[in-house]
């Protein structure tokens, strides 16, 4: 069980509901330690003054901030720490807002919300229900390790679930990005569009967070297991890029008739699953589809859809196995 990271209370009119914080995510950052080449001992950095190489004892450090070229405002520990939010164990909600009115752009880093205990759990429940009924999301705002957040609290099957927020001013304008333009000034006709929609619609699928996987995550850390055992590991060589100008059209044309083809051959062939159930390939997920893909060495298989996926599966069965289907 995670710890909790802060605990305080939800300030909500004249009701105030004690809680706890808990980060939501965990990541799958993979940290590497320094070593030197030849001795394998840690290599150690040291806080060195750039104009006379003599290395500075940490109490002699300040911060600096630039306002010109070279020139900075020096700034002590104590300064920083007397401009630091007051102190405050109380999330005050401030406004509820429709869920449809905050752009995902202002979400930032998810957190589940529990009640401090069980004396606390009458008014957390009482919290939940009155905002999934009002399909409302509070914008609040609390005190976390010296820094004010903004966060929403979203109510989601019994629980609720705080987002830090990005401010407006934090947002940059996608007008700044001049490569826009690029796109503005172009027309696409009724064939491209109709043919787009339809490729989108061969697509469409509910939501499945279950079967979108970090896969560098998993070759990095299979990488390590290998190099671990003393195995040798073959380096894959990196894809490049041709450089070719893409073709929409017929680009639109394979994606469908990859998928059409799918579609005509049925309930397809089918795959055998790691709990021993046989499944046609369509029925399997995008994520599955591309481990078959990568057993069977099919070329190109990291740019295909799914429907190319499944078609190209297909085809690479013995003409027995397709012929029995």
């Amino acid at each position: 069980m995670p710890r909790s990271m802060w605990s305080g209370a939800i300030s909500f009119g004249l009701v105030s509901v004690p809680v706890k914080l808990y980060p939501a995510t965990s990541s799958h950052d993979i940290r590497f330690t320094q070593l030197h080449r030849d001795t394998g001992a840690r290599v150690r950095q040291k806080r060195v003054d750039e104009q006379t190489g003599e290395e500075v004892a940490y109490e002699d450090i300040v911060k600096g901030y630039e306002v010109g070229a070279g020139r900075y405002v020096l700034v002590e520990r104590d300064e920083l720490e007397s401009l630091d939010p007051e102190a405050s164990r109380t999330i005050d909600i401030r406004d509820f807002v429709d869920r449809a009115d905050i752009d995902p752009l202002y979400y930032d880093r998810p957190y589940y919300l529990t009640p401090a205990g069980r004396t606390a759990g009458k008014a957390y429940r009482l919290l939940v229900e009155a905002m999934e009924k009002a399909d409302k999301v509070a914008i609040a705002s609390f005190v976390m390790r010296t820094k004010e957040y903004l966060v929403a609290l979203r109510a989601t099957d019994g629980h609720l679930v705080a987002n830090t927020m990005n401010y407006a001013d934090e947002i940059r304008p996608v007008e700044d990005l001049n490569e826009l333009e690029f796109a503005a000034d172009v027309e696409v006709n009724e064939r491209e569009l109709d043919m787009a929609e339809r490729l989108i619609e061969s697509l469409a699928t509910a939501f499945d967070p279950a079967q979108y996987e970090d896969r560098h995550h998993e070759r990095v850390v299979s990488f390590l297991e290998q190099k671990a055992e003393g195995r040798d590991v073959a380096i894959p060589e990196p894809a490049t890029d041709d450089g070719d100008v893409i073709d929409l059209m017929a680009a639109l044309e394979r994606s469908l008739s990859a998928g059409k083809d799918a579609a005509a051959s049925g309930a397809g062939t089918e795959a055998a699953t790691a709990d021993g159930r046989t499944v046609a390939y369509r029925d399997l997920t995008k994520a599955q589809l591309y481990d078959l893909a990568v057993e069977r060495d099919i070329e190109g298989r990291s740019g295909m859809t799914k429907a190319e996926l499944v078609a190209a599966l297909e085809a690479s069965e013995p003409v027995e196995a397709r012929q029995a289907s």
